[in-house]
């Protein structure tokens, strides 16, 4: 939470900072932040009380579920937008102040927010309209997987709904990053600008490296969900998800930009 919002801070606080990559930076800023208050404070809760006494009302364990899944997507989605980002500055650096104007940078933290959003709203909504028949969440937090488990009735809906999200989300983030990189690639190789080089190395690194480790995390918990005799190895991934890429964001990003 220091590092996270010692970053906000700089970049409000840090006129030169004022820049397309550094704004996107804040949502990605934002959207750890939201991670780590809505699971962590109630996690750490929980420890301290006996089994018996870790309850949770049905109607709290649908906010978490929705904002745990709005975490999860958004962290792809801005990541999304910021490889976009990248590909202009490396691929267009001429024509980038004229391509990343204010306006295309709101329609960019919509899209990062909005189409989550839209998502997991239908996702939540087709696990809310079930009946339960069941109250043991076997997960340190509420998921919607953790959620539609509660019920005995049908949720074939649910699972084919859950990984077509799960494909289309996997799907589109990782094609961006294979198209934009590609391109950026291409370029690297065809130009003999060392300093081009070495910006788009540094930066681009760093990128995929958050990248890498919030998709192995999400992926490992997805996996995971469907085999239930490895439900303690799911609990840490789950709660590695959460850890992990939040406290190392700042880091990262932090450590390889000057300004």
């Amino acid at each position: 939470m220091i590092m996270n919002l010692g970053i906000l801070t700089i970049i409000f606080i840090e006129k030169n900072l004022h820049q397309p990559m550094y704004v996107l930076f804040c949502n990605l800023t934002i959207s750890d932040i939201i991670g780590s208050t809505h699971i962590l404070p109630r996690v750490l809760s929980d420890i301290l009380l006996p089994p018996a006494e870790r309850l949770i009302g049905y109607y709290e364990c649908v906010v978490q579920a929705f904002i745990t899944h709005m975490f999860g997507t958004t962290s792809h989605t801005v990541l999304m937008v910021m490889a976009f980002d990248r590909y202009v500055a490396i691929c267009h650096p001429l024509h980038y102040s004229t391509i990343m104007t204010r306006k295309i940078i709101v329609q960019l933290i919509v899209f990062s927010w909005g189409a989550p959003f839209v998502l997991v709203v239908i996702l939540i909504g087709l696990t809310v309209r079930l009946n339960r028949c069941r109250t043991l969440i076997t997960n340190p937090f509420c998921d919607n997987a953790s959620l539609f488990k509660l019920s005995c009735e049908s949720v074939v809906i649910n699972n084919i709904y859950g990984l077509a999200f799960t494909v289309l989300l996997f799907a589109t983030s990782i094609g961006c990053i294979v198209l934009t990189y590609g391109k950026i690639t291409a370029v690297c190789l065809s130009t003999k600008n060392k300093s081009l080089n070495n910006k788009a190395v540094k930066t681009c690194s760093t990128h995929l490296v958050v990248y890498l480790i919030m998709s192995l995390s999400g992926v490992a918990i997805v996996i995971l969900h469907r085999f239930p005799q490895y439900s303690d190895y799911r609990k840490l991934s789950a709660i590695l998800f959460v850890i992990v890429p939040g406290s190392l964001n700042p880091i990262i990003y932090g450590l390889q930009s000057r300004e």
